[in-house]
């Protein structure tokens, strides 16, 4: 087995799902699909302990199964936000998060489900003397494709050329 013993030589492996695209790569259209993944009652149930949500709907599975309307616990939204978003995320080193519009759970997830997430760019526009703005959509839909949640998420990403956009009129084209 070969190994690579010298440490500087580490820097110069690519890193695993790491970008370096810039604005002008985007193209509006584009779609991708995650690898599917089941959300299991442990995942679910850290998450449910990390961000203090033990509403009787995601903890309680006595009260889930009695009173509930589903007739069993649900996975929290926002774990079904946070995991399906995770599944298209990239590490783009010239992308920043700017917030998500139009977010809605559309349908519940429960412990067992199966999600995958498709993201599509949507558009484009300048900001900032240094970035631009996107916006892509993101749909998670669980086992055979039923959507549960929708949103757009907003990003500022830096030109490849900033000299060719100034920002939109009355913006600080200097600053965020």
């Amino acid at each position: 087995m070969r190994t690579m013993s010298d440490p500087s030589e580490h820097s110069k492996i690519p890193v695993w799902n790491a970008e370096d695209w810039y604005y002008e790569d985007l193209v509006i259209g584009k779609k991708i699909r995650s690898i599917c993944r089941t959300i299991s009652e442990g995942e679910s149930m850290q998450f449910n302990t990390l961000v203090l949500d033990m509403h009787p709907y995601v903890a309680n599975d006595v009260f889930a199964q009695r009173e509930g309307i589903f007739g069993r616990r649900l996975v929290a939204g926002a774990f079904v936000f946070s995991a399906g978003l995770g599944l298209v995320a990239t590490n783009c080193v010239n992308a920043f998060s700017y917030g998500y519009d139009k977010l809605r759970f559309i349908k519940p997830v429960f412990i067992g489900d199966t999600i995958y997430t498709i993201k599509t760019d949507m558009d484009k526009q300048p900001k900032y003397k240094d970035m631009g703005l996107c916006r892509a959509s993101y749909e998670v839909f669980k086992n055979e494709g039923e959507l549960v949640l929708y949103c757009e998420h907003l990003q500022t990403v830096k030109y490849r050329d900033p000299g060719g956009f100034n920002g939109p009129p009355g913006t600080d084209a200097g600053s965020f």
